[in-house]
């Protein structure tokens, strides 16, 4: 089964980023590692502070549209809902911690 991801990283400042990713540890490097020219890297968003799964690629591409349509404050209360304190959420994995399920 492959597994999509809708993510929003933050920068210190919070300046926010919406992307769609089938391999989002991957995905974070490339953002962190400044490898493509562009928003992320201009503005230095790189946490990870949000993310969904997605089974199928079409619901995944449907859901980044809807969030990056949304005003910034719905942006806001969504990532508040599921990380009320922005903390980098890839921080788990590190940890042994599966990040589709936060399980070890």
């Amino acid at each position: 089964m492959k597994t999509f991801y809708v993510y929003i990283l933050a920068s210190k400042s919070r300046v926010l980023y919406i992307g769609v990713t089938n391999n989002l540890e991957r995905r974070l490097f490339e953002h962190r590692q400044k490898l493509t020219t562009g928003f992320t890297k201009k503005y230095n968003v790189t946490r990870l502070v949000y993310y969904e799964l997605f089974e199928n690629i079409r619901d995944a591409i449907a859901r980044e549209k809807q969030i990056k349509a949304w005003r910034r404050e719905k942006k806001v209360t969504l990532i508040d809902e599921m990380n009320p304190g922005w903390i980098e959420l890839s921080t788990a994995w590190h940890n042994g911690r599966d990040p589709s399920t936060g399980s070890g």
